[in-house]
């Protein structure tokens, strides 16, 4: 039964995935797509944790908390850039 709980989960992370990909690609402005860029991380986060989970082992936690910390990272330095044109000052 995990089996397929699991396969619907990857699907809808999946088609979440596909969505903010397009949001990115046809966004009206800047700011929707920094935040289609800080969603794609947090599905690509649960697609990693779905698929440790599918493994059983623990070694894709922690990659998922490092794409975490790179994730809030550049998106802290994208929305810096598009502010005010530097990230470092």
């Amino acid at each position: 039964m995990i089996t397929y709980a699991l396969m619907f989960a990857f699907g809808c992370f999946g088609l979440g995935l596909l969505a903010n990909l397009w949001r990115i690609i046809r966004g009206p402005g800047r700011a929707d797509r920094i935040l289609a860029l800080d969603t794609m991380v947090i599905n690509s986060i649960a697609l990693i944790i779905l698929y440790g989970i599918w493994q059983g082992t623990a070694v894709y936690y922690e990659a998922s908390m490092l794409v975490a910390m790179v994730g809030f990272v550049s998106t802290v330095a994208y929305c810096r850039f598009v502010l005010r044109g530097d990230i470092i000052e």
